[in-house]
């Protein structure tokens, strides 16, 4: 059983998530009254960018769509910076490797992004001009670039909160970063009830075809010869003229990204209701094919999944009274996320097994689903996976004993045992589809 710490505060977190809902509902604002959208709330704490790498890990933030607040937060683990794994000698120690990441930190001391949360880690170097119009930041070499995975990551909160910059999910995306050594994308999508159904299922998908298209202009960009991709110390005249910019003369292409990532190595990754938006995003994926070139989803990860279904399960029955989010604050999250003319506990946004949902089970990539003992939610996901493996897809499922819902995410217990075991699992069985190298550990 959990611990009577996690038993007080989970009365103390549904108190407040009760009164939060049903403040939504009472004050909920119609869709088409603010398409924009907000992707957090002003009750929940948040962790500022920041674009050096603190603790291995650099960030940034960007705005990826004008007409929504769609946004994503990157994750960039230090391990970038290292050569290429191809190109590394056989015999090399790590002595080797990690002067040679201290000589590329040494010749490249300013990580940063053009942005306002940038800015003081812009002006830490010595050699900085005081020209605001020179941008000043981490240079890569492309010549010499490690490429990393990337994972899009999709928070949880119920569809009504949660956010891409909260602390937790900080916490949490540059945990999974260091343990995959990948570039997290974490997607700020819109939040209900302010966007309805299909809001933050289309700002996911969103997300991927941003990708493809990043990784499309880097290569446009380099075959155009503009050398550092717009992430040099200066410009001269005739490199400016040859860089890709927007109507605005903002650069097109993300320097981190096209430098660094690989989207043909692209993972997702959804916590709770944001297990929803990834398994969407899956199958949109199948449906895309060659569309999304280069970007290929090799695999996702569903940690405990907000299924939900008019045919009530055994956990569903047993469990509606559990910990955190319990069936009674769901069914209001789905009544908030949910148009009212749609609203259905088969909506194919709530149960993956209803028919015509998409694309055959068996071209969905490899999934690996996380469940909690005490989740009620977690039959339908474990049946979701068995239908998987009927149909020959890799989906193992981790079930976590004396665990509740978001054991490996909730601020209070990240620092568990169970949620460290947790990110290590996921990072074992992700390895087998990102690693170049291939991996030798299976599940």
């Amino acid at each position: 059983m959990p611990s009577i710490a996690v038993k007080l505060y989970s009365v103390f977190f549904k108190f407040l998530l009760k009164h939060r809902l049903q403040n939504r509902i009472q004050t909920h604002v119609d869709e088409s009254s603010n398409p924009y959208g907000v992707t957090t709330r002003p009750e929940e704490s948040v962790s500022a960018a920041n674009p050096s790498f603190t603790d291995g890990i650099a960030t940034k933030d960007i705005h990826i769509d004008p007409s929504t607040a769609l946004s994503v937060r990157i994750f960039l683990p230090e391990s970038s910076l290292s050569p290429p794994e191809p190109k590394s000698k056989p015999g090399s120690s790590q002595q080797d490797e990690s002067d040679s990441l201290n000589h590329r930190r040494n010749s490249y001391p300013n990580i940063g992004a053009p942005t306002n949360d940038s800015r003081r880690s812009s002006l830490e170097g010595s050699n900085l001009r005081s020209d605001n119009n020179v941008y000043r930041g981490y240079s890569p070499l492309p010549q010499n670039c490690r490429r990393l995975p990337i994972m899009l990551q999709f928070h949880g909160g119920g569809w009504v909160s949660g956010s891409n910059d909260s602390v937790a999910n900080d916490i949490f995306c540059r945990r999974i970063t260091k343990l995959c050594d990948v570039i997290i994308v974490a997607v700020g999508y819109r939040l209900a009830p302010e966007n309805k159904y299909p809001a933050a299922f289309e700002d996911g998908l969103k997300v991927l075809y941003w990708l493809a298209k990043q990784a499309n202009l880097a290569e446009c960009s380099k075959s155009m010869g503009s050398g550092a991709l717009g992430v040099g110390a200066e410009f001269t005249k005739t490199q400016v003229q040859r860089h890709l910019v927007d109507a605005f003369g903002a650069s097109m292409v993300e320097p981190w990204l096209a430098a660094h990532g690989d989207p043909s190595r692209c993972v997702l990754l959804g916590v709770s209701c944001g297990a929803n938006i990834a398994d969407y995003v899956a199958r949109k994926a199948v449906e895309a094919g060659r569309l999304l070139d280069p970007v290929k989803v090799v695999a996702q990860v569903l940690m405990y999944p907000f299924f939900i279904g008019n045919v009530p399960t055994r956990s569903e029955i047993n469990l509606a009274n559990s910990y955190f989010y319990d069936k009674s604050m769901c069914l209001l999250a789905w009544k908030l996320f949910l148009p009212e003319e749609e609203f259905s506990l088969d909506h194919p946004a709530a149960n993956p097994l209803v028919p015509d949902r998409g694309p055959p089970l068996k071209f969905i990539p490899p999934t690996l689903t996380v469940v909690a003992e005490h989740d009620w939610m977690r039959d339908r996901a474990i049946a979701y996976s068995e239908a998987l493996r009927k149909v020959n897809v890799d989906a193992p499922v981790l079930e976590y004993k004396d665990a509740v819902h978001e054991f490996a995410t909730l601020d209070m217990l990240l620092n568990t045992p169970q949620a460290q075991a947790c990110a290590e699992d996921i990072a074992i069985w992700v390895k087998k589809y990102i690693s170049l190298r291939g991996h030798e550990f299976s599940y």
